[in-house]
């Protein structure tokens, strides 16, 4: 205590200015002392760490802005620390973000930031933050064990969210037609004719997505889980325009390091504004964390698919497989692996297939405030039946085989935060090869949204 109060008469009395290292000097009348802002900021963080935020914050203010960048970190660190302690969280999150903007690979401060959301009961901002923090170099064993602590209390607390994106994509083949014609010549060369397949379309979509959860405890590990979705594409040709509904809702599982749902499923679908479909079923997603690191996940689906036009043709069952692999390289940067198998049946050969794919996703939250994404994905659909279509100048039985690939890139800046969204940018590219010439295409598209930020 006697410390600290030096430390207080000689930063009171004497004039105070700044320099790079610590100077005394002395005339008749006054004492100047000349503090280093190195020095500067160790007294206010010995301050905050023993409660003195009034003097802490007068230092922490006085001082000007150096171009040393760590102390400059330090400095607005104590300065969040301070707001968290005293229970401003708002104000210390806006703190703790402005530095991960700048250095966004600092565990310690996103650790800092994920206990502020936790103090707000905004779970899963929590457990995002939380769950980059933990991937951190040089962490103590005590701060890991408590990192897994408070993402289980966190996983404990998840009880409702509601997710809000919307945005306007442009696409230069919103009907993935490839275009061309194909003409049929019959015995000893006669001419029967030629078929004129649709070019592709330019369209503007609007998208639009709102859902959410909410879930009824039950006990410490068990509860009652509810999820609603709408997702709808609106185009300037409404032919294409798509909307989507789903439900679902079963008892979820608990536990330290993961947790488990059992659901029961029903979806309804409108292509064009004309009913489509009905899906009703069941599914189990699970999720587990090996190390602070590694995560993994697994999602198992059972669908009853019913059409309400094509339903001679098309009515059968989804049976879906969908594992992922998370892995965070540091507090800043994580890769995504992502699979999915997936079986589906039909009352005609023709439109049951098998379909697999695969895809990895790299992500970063990088200096500025940007965080980026890029994934590359393939996938392979394979048919039970033939069609029969025109090809090399013939009426053929063909069984479909295709091989789809695509690019997405996203870029957003957390620095343009409107009521928790942010813009985003989203390009991909999308071509589809096929054993069908009429089955492929290749489109670019463009998306902007607006998009919930953690």
């Amino acid at each position: 205590m006697l410390k600290y109060l030096i430390i207080f008469v000689i930063l009171i009395q004497p004039t105070f200015t700044w320099a790079e290292s610590n100077t005394e000097k002395k005339s008749e009348n006054s004492n100047e002392i000349t503090l280093s802002a190195v020095d500067a900021v160790k007294i206010a963080g010995n301050m905050v760490y023993s409660g003195d935020y009034e003097r802490a914050l007068q230092i922490l203010t006085m001082m000007p802005q150096t171009n040393n960048l760590p102390v400059e970190i330090e400095r607005w660190y104590l300065l969040a620390q301070i707001e968290q302690r005293r229970g401003n969280f708002d104000e210390a999150i806006k703190i703790y973000k402005k530095i991960l903007d700048d250095q966004p690979d600092l565990a310690k401060v996103r650790y800092e930031l994920a206990l502020c959301y936790m103090a707000k009961k905004q779970w899963y901002r929590a457990d995002y933050h939380l769950r980059l923090a933990m991937a951190g170099d040089n962490i103590p064993d005590i701060i890991k064990q408590q990192m897994m602590y408070y993402r289980y209390i966190a996983r404990q607390n998840k009880r409702w969210n509601i997710w809000f994106n919307f945005g306007a994509a442009p696409d230069n083949n919103v009907n993935q037609a490839s275009g061309g014609r194909e003409c049929v010549n019959g015995f000893m060369g006669w001419f029967y004719g030629c078929t004129d397949y649709p070019k592709p379309e330019k369209a503007i979509g609007y998208n639009f997505l709102l859902g959410g959860n909410y879930e009824f405890v039950l006990s410490d590990h068990w509860r009652l889980k509810n999820e609603a979705n709408i997702y709808s594409n609106i185009y300037d040709k409404h032919k294409f325009d798509d909307l989507y509904l789903s439900f679902s809702t079963g008892p979820r599982y608990i536990w330290e390091r993961g947790d488990v749902w059992f659901a029961g499923i029903t979806s309804r679908r409108w292509y064009g504004w004309d009913r489509y479909n009905w899906s009703v079923g069941g599914k189990i997603n699970t999720h587990y964390d090996w190390t602070r690191k590694l995560s993994t996940g697994l999602s198992l689906r059972v669908l009853n698919n019913d059409y309400d036009e094509y339903g001679d043709y098309m009515n059968g069952q989804t049976y879906s497989v969908s594992p992922n692999i998370s892995y965070s390289l540091d507090s800043a940067k994580y890769v995504i692996l992502h699979g999915i198998f997936d079986r589906d049946t039909a009352k005609k050969d023709v439109y049951a297939n098998w379909r697999y794919g695969a895809g990895i996703g790299f992500g970063a939250e990088i200096p500025f405030g940007f965080s980026v994404y890029f994934e590359p994905y393939f996938s392979w659909a394979n048919y039970d039946g033939p069609r029969w279509v025109i090809q090399d100048n013939a009426f053929k039985p063909i069984t479909e085989k295709d091989f789809t690939q695509r690019y997405a890139l996203s870029i957003s800046n957390n620095k343009f935060d409107f009521y928790g969204f942010v813009p985003t940018l989203m390009f991909s590219y999308t071509k589809r090869s096929s054993n069908i010439h009429s089955r492929e295409y290749e489109k670019w598209t463009t998306e902007f949204s607006m998009r919930q930020k953690f």
